[in-house]
């Protein structure tokens, strides 16, 4: 996802990064590596647990991290969240009530100054929040840098939904504690990028919104563009267009 925000707006070089609902801090570390530029941070959690092993995990971790500003807060309180250039909410709108959740992205979006980044479950309930945070956020003037290619409505409709997938490496703790064999884990997730007004997309390419399905005759594509949702089929007799075509995964942009 950071990979994407930064092949989207190259220009983009946050300094301030405000992680809500931090938990130990994960994405914190992944916003640093994606933007080396960061030099200064704040953690949001409810959790005094969390914040503490936020703060044992960065103890030997980069300089921002180190001295990054851990808050404990409920994140449904009244109040104003510190102003960031970067701000991140993973997995925190499913933590709390529906109701609150719309007045919460209001918070978060009032503190961006620059990209606003909400990721939740990949599931239909997940999606379902995100949907209603990109409604929220064009409506409040957002230029949505990913996944989305456009700013109409989404075309997407039920029992689909919109989500991806990256494999993430087990450790041996990990695998023993989920019982599992397998050294890796599929994580599905949900995701939007919202940019203020200076901030444009670099690319407007439609997004290949399925694994692709490849057979004899060719690759056949489920992308998302600025006139809905497509079929494209690439066949094997145009070598160009079907090299290129072998070498995108599920949420790659089709340039094509």
């Amino acid at each position: 996802m950071f990979g994407e925000a930064r092949r989207l707006a190259q220009d983009f070089a946050p300094a301030r990064l405000l992680d809500a609902g931090a938990g130990p801090a994960g994405g914190s570390w992944a916003a640093l590596e994606a933007w080396p530029s960061l030099s200064a941070a704040t953690w949001l959690d409810a959790s005094a647990p969390f914040l503490d092993l936020a703060r044992r995990l960065a103890g030997d971790g980069p300089g921002p991290l180190r001295a990054a500003e851990a808050r404990r807060l409920d994140l449904t309180a009244e109040g104003v969240f510190p102003k960031a250039d970067l701000v991140l909410t993973s997995y925190a709108l499913a933590e709390i009530p529906e109701a609150a959740q719309a007045p919460l992205v209001a918070r978060l979006w009032d503190a961006c100054e620059g990209v606003l980044a909400l990721v939740e479950p990949g599931t239909p309930a997940g999606f379902a929040r995100i949907l209603a945070a990109r409604t929220a956020l064009i409506e409040a003037g957002a230029v949505l840098l990913a996944p989305c290619p456009h700013q109409a409505a989404c075309p997407l409709a039920t029992p689909d939904w919109c989500h991806f997938s990256v494999r993430l490496p087990r450790s041996r703790d990990h695998r023993l504690a989920k019982g599992a064999e397998v050294p890796f884990e599929d994580e599905r997730f949900a995701y939007l990028l919202a940019a203020r007004p200076g901030i444009q997309a670099a690319s407007r390419a439609p997004r290949v919104l399925a694994p692709p399905r490849t057979g004899k005759p060719g690759i056949e594509l489920k992308l998302c563009g600025p006139d809905g949702v497509q079929t494209r089929f690439v066949g094997k007799r145009d070598k160009a267009a079907y090299a290129r075509a072998r070498r995108l995964g599920w949420g790659d942009p089709f340039e094509g």
